[in-house]
């Protein structure tokens, strides 16, 4: 039985962080689940998962439905598309069965982008060979999580890109069937176009190249220690549209939505070329408690650079530096910048 692959290309870099690569996570059960369902599919369909961040691995080689087992999928700072181009080549020069003259080889295999911001890596060159050498040989189908996607980019992979503006669980719900759908139509007519937009059309839009907005950043993540078990975690801010500092030349303000706990693996993912992006404290609302022992503050900044939580205290050893710390619990709070994550 010749295979119809179907790479997923999953970003999983900050700004995914809490509700889109929990989505995400699920979303994947649910399509393997439904697709178990349909016969045609189960007997073609093979799936693999490319994670990318600050850098992109395989995490699940092609493998079977019935044998496929969703992954837990990484969090890392960066948006290397570049790199998850190169991995995508890599799978598709090695992996794929090739037609003989004895036995056909795979059908032309699917890959879902899905993706919520901008490359951080050099993609200019990946873009090119792609169009130049693989662009005709898969089905590419590039998704936008929201408006703050590079939409140029995407197009330059493919005429296919879908934004899903709406990210309520219903609409997110809504586009996984979508994903479903087009995978068990194409299962059971491998020569149909990946189509089916129109019964879904209320949560997904065709983009139009033309109609390309330029970038606004919509979030801010930081990472911080917590300073008693030294376990990291990352602060997520959202843009706020309608507050703006009248004072500070009209600066972009951004509101606290959640401070998540992560292990030393973000690490591992993450592009290991800082940024020197800062922000200023004064365009941050709100002062996350630490997820990992509760310290009232996980917005503090030593010497080196470094956030951590303390105690209403002060005192505190730095678990970047293992510099001791002394802060002034009485002082008012000064605005400071701080230096952003890629995303």
């Amino acid at each position: 039985m010749r295979r119809l692959p179907v790479f997923f290309l999953l970003d999983c870099s900050e700004s995914m962080i809490g509700g889109n690569l929990d989505k995400l996570k699920k979303g994947l059960q649910d399509i393997v689940m439904d697709l178990r369902k349909d016969p045609h599919a189960l007997e073609t369909v093979y799936i693999s998962i490319i994670a990318f961040a600050g850098k992109a691995k395989t995490i699940v080689p092609l493998i079977d439905l019935i044998s496929f087992y969703p992954p837990m999928l990484p969090i890392g700072g960066g948006t290397s598309l570049g790199a998850a181009l190169r991995e995508l080549r890599y799978q598709i020069d090695n992996k794929l069965h090739k037609t003989t003259p004895d036995c056909k080889g795979d059908w032309k295999p699917i890959v879902y982008l899905i993706t919520d911001g901008h490359p951080t890596d050099r993609v200019g060159e990946e873009l090119r060979i792609w169009r130049e050498k693989y662009a005709q040989k898969v089905n590419f189908i590039a998704v936008s999580l929201g408006n703050s996607s590079d939409i140029s980019v995407l197009h330059q992979l493919t005429e296919t890109v879908i934004i899903l503006n709406d990210n309520h669980q219903e609409s997110f719900t809504h586009f996984i069937k979508w994903i479903t759908a087009s995978v068990s139509s194409h299962s059971q007519n491998i020569n149909k176009d990946i189509a089916l937009l129109n019964d879904y059309n209320n949560v997904l839009n065709l983009s139009d190249a033309r109609n390309y907005k330029p970038y606004d950043e919509n979030c801010v993540v930081l990472v911080g220690k917590c300073s008693n078990t030294i376990r990291p975690y990352l602060i997520k801010y959202n843009l706020v549209d309608n507050v703006i500092n009248l004072s500070k030349d009209q600066q972009q303000k951004y509101q606290l939505t959640g401070c998540y706990p992560v292990d030393n693996e973000y690490f591992d993912w993450s592009d290991e070329i800082k940024t020197s992006i800062l922000v200023n404290t004064n365009q941050l609302i709100g002062t996350p408690t630490c997820p990992h022992c509760s310290n009232p503050s996980a917005f503090a900044m030593c010497s080196c650079g470094n956030l951590l939580c303390i105690d209403h205290t002060g005192l505190v050893t730095c678990p970047w530096c293992n510099q001791y710390l002394e802060f002034n619990m009485d002082m008012p709070n000064e605005d400071f910048d701080v230096i952003r994550g890629k995303g």
